[in-house]
């Protein structure tokens, strides 16, 4: 990874930090080629952090990356003195996710995504117990609570898993309520923090919450557009914002709200054209779109925020014939019917609607 790529995934992990409610307090990036196996960052990497914590105060470090469960026990046990707790990005992630549910299926996939992600990490409860028990060293009793929580957390994921499908059969009766009324779907899709609930309410006057924080939206929220010239209604639904190094586990916990997604006749993928990384971005929701059988879907590129581009862009990107930019976009993103709006402005959305009516039919 270059300096330039880590200072970006540095900074996307404090705007994450900053959602959660945090307050980065010391960063640190590690110059190294391959992670180290026990600790990931390395023994002295952590004595410096726990250093330079002393007058600080902070109480939890989080790795911008996913641990492997023996790396989370071993710096664990390594700060345990110090008052400190270790996560990693997706730790974080899944807390963001847990303060932003609102519906029971959401809540219900988070709770699903965090028995996922903590399963592996008996170890550490098992050994956690055997102290707690008086058990230090006894092999024995460590492997009697990880055995026990291992039961424990499969009977509870297969109960949650139980209640999703319920939430399922649901979602499917509307979706067969909605063929029988030929209704048909549009689906938005994007980097978190692209605009998507935004896009939503510029197209529907929906009135969701819009903020500028990543993984504000996580469960579906769906509105109308309506054509007057032919009197047609189509539903618009916006769902949870795609990042970068999302595990497979997690987005299969949430299968049942990107089911939406999936079965939509046609994708709006949003895309932050003031973003520097907009580029990789569309390259990270395409793969999680492979991931959950959705690429092949007729999708429109929508590039959003040009009011936020920079002067000079935004005067190439928005002007009919002296547009370069976009004239760039266009070629290279052809065959996605690429549309240029300003979600927050309202600029380009009757352009958007005319062309989603014309792709949907």
């Amino acid at each position: 990874m270059s300096p330039k790529d880590a200072l970006y995934r540095l900074s996307e992990a404090e705007n994450l930090i900053r959602t959660y409610g945090g307050v980065v307090l010391v960063k640190k990036i590690q110059k190294k080629q391959v992670p180290n196996y026990k600790t990931y960052i390395g023994s002295g990497k952590i004595d410096e952090i726990i250093e330079e914590n002393r007058g600080l105060g902070a109480n939890i470090i989080i790795v911008n990356n996913e641990l492997k469960p023996r790396q989370t026990y071993n710096i664990g046990e390594l700060v345990r003195g110090h008052g400190l707790t270790v996560w990693d990005r997706i730790d974080l992630i899944l807390k963001i996710f847990q303060k932003h549910a609102t519906t029971k299926e959401a809540r219900l996939e988070i709770e699903l995504a965090g028995i996922r992600h903590m399963g592996p990490r008996i170890f550490g409860m098992g050994m956690e117990l055997s102290r707690q028990a008086g058990g230090i060293g006894t092999r024995g009793v460590g492997e009697t609570n990880i055995e026990f929580m291992r039961r424990h957390l499969k009977k509870m994921e297969e109960a949650i898993v139980k209640d999703l499908e319920k939430c399922k059969k649901v979602r499917e009766l509307h979706r067969a309520g909605r063929r029988r009324r030929h209704l048909k779907t549009v689906g938005i899709i994007g980097y978190t923090n692209a605009g998507k609930t935004s896009l939503l309410n510029a197209l529907t006057h929906k009135g969701a919450l819009a903020a500028d924080k990543l993984f504000s939206t996580l469960d579906t929220r769906v509105g109308k557009i309506y054509f007057e010239n032919t009197g047609q209604q189509i539903l618009v639904s916006d769902t949870i914002g795609f990042i970068q190094d999302l595990p497979t586990t997690l987005i299969n916990s949430f299968r049942s709200t990107l089911e939406e997604t999936i079965r939509a006749d046609l994708l709006l993928h949003v895309i932050d054209i003031s973003n520097p990384k907009m580029t990789d971005n569309i390259k990270t929701v395409r793969t999680i779109l492979a991931q959950i059988d959705a690429l092949a879907k007729p999708t429109i590129y929508v590039f959003n925020k040009i009011d936020l581009a920079r002067s000079e862009e935004k005067s190439t990107v928005c002007k009919p014939g002296v547009n370069k930019s976009k004239s760039v976009l266009l070629k290279k993103y052809n065959k996605f019917s690429p549309c240029f709006v300003s979600a927050s402005t309202g600029e380009g959305i009757p352009e958007l609607k005319n062309l989603i009516q014309q792709t949907i039919g």
